[in-house]
């Protein structure tokens, strides 16, 4: 019941889904009696489950409030599916603060981690990079920097097939005296040979797109702020491009001319093609969907929830975790 168009875009994108994955099992959860009247559009999802509520979280709503009033909303039901072992994973399009507040009230952080962090994929000139945190921590420690790293390799080992992803901490400079006290720290940790990481080093913000590693780590704050930078950016190029070529007859000729390479273009900066964040760190899967996807991007989303359980993400990065920790735990005590 969450986003901008909702239900009937995330009634679509489902529908795109499991036309696209027959295997997935969707449950509903929602205003039966509005979700029943729009599900007769598609036949593919005729059988599916509904777990009624008429309640759901607001887009405006603060957090705190949600979760002290919202017990039945369709977000915490749906959260208590996961909770319950009922259902492998969540999608949400709603209210982001509320999602992250109640699913780590619910599930919980798994052992060795800390705090949830934000994960998703950008594109970039020579594929996809992961970022984590995009803005679920503002203030984070080295240790958290670090959780953050084990994470996000897991994360992009299951999904995207890399077996050994390169991973880079976000900072003002390459050089190793550049940051501050707290990504010096996690850098000294990273760089462990039985942390079994490959980790490169310091990144910046222009090698984010450059597609210089696989996986960016940063605090929620510089995260949240090179996201949003990065998405700006994209739209800025695309207005401007659009705005070159209704200049004049002669530049109207060259978007013919130019036309397929244009497509092209805007095929790899659509966002709706990199929908679905991750909570990555709670005991269960939460994916978010931005509220404004469309039924693609929700059908995305989706589908990023399907990989994970398909490759049992899970179990993959509590071992991560586990190793990990163990090696940390060995070094201190030497």
């Amino acid at each position: 019941m969450g986003g901008d168009k909702a239900p009937d875009v995330v009634i679509e994108g489902t529908a795109l889904a499991v036309s696209r994955n027959p295997s997935i099992v969707p449950t509903l959860v929602g205003d039966e009696p509005v979700l029943r009247a729009l599900l007769g559009r598609h036949p593919s999802l005729k059988d599916v489950d509904i777990l009624h509520t008429p309640d759901q979280v607001a887009a405006e709503e603060v957090p705190s409030v949600a979760l002290r009033t919202g017990k039945n909303s369709s977000m915490n039901l749906a959260i208590s599916l996961v909770k319950e072992g009922k259902a492998d994973a969540i999608v949400s399009a709603g209210n982001s603060g509320a999602l992250l507040i109640m699913a780590l009230m619910a599930l919980r952080t798994m052992e060795g981690i800390d705090r949830p962090a934000l994960a998703a994929y950008m594109p970039t000139i020579h594929g996809l990079c992961c970022m984590l945190d995009l803005g679920a921590n503002i203030d984070c420690s080295a240790e958290h920097l670090v959780q953050f790293a084990i994470m996000g390799d897991a994360f992009c080992r299951v999904t995207t097939g890399v077996s050994t992803p390169s991973l880079g901490l976000l900072n003002v400079g390459e050089e190793e005296q550049k940051g501050n006290a707290t990504i010096r720290q996690a850098a000294t940790v990273l760089s462990r040979p039985d942390v079994e990481l490959n980790y490169i080093g310091f990144v910046e913000g222009n090698d984010i797109t450059s597609g210089e590693v696989d996986v960016v780590v940063s605090d929620g704050f510089s995260g949240n702020i090179a996201l949003k930078t990065t998405e700006g950016t994209a739209q800025f190029i695309t207005t401007l491009l659009r705005k070159s070529f209704k200049s004049s007859a002669m530049a109207r000729l060259a978007y013919l001319l130019a036309r397929p390479s244009l497509k092209g273009l805007r095929k790899k900066l659509d966002p709706q093609l990199y929908n679905g964040a991750v909570l990555l760190g709670l005991n269960g899967i939460v994916v978010k969907s931005h509220g404004g996807a469309n039924a693609r991007g929700v059908a995305n989303a989706i589908e990023v929830a399907t990989r994970m359980i398909e490759n049992d993400f899970m179990d993959d990065l509590k071992q991560s975790v586990e190793r990990s920790m163990l090696a940390l735990d060995a070094s201190s005590a030497q």
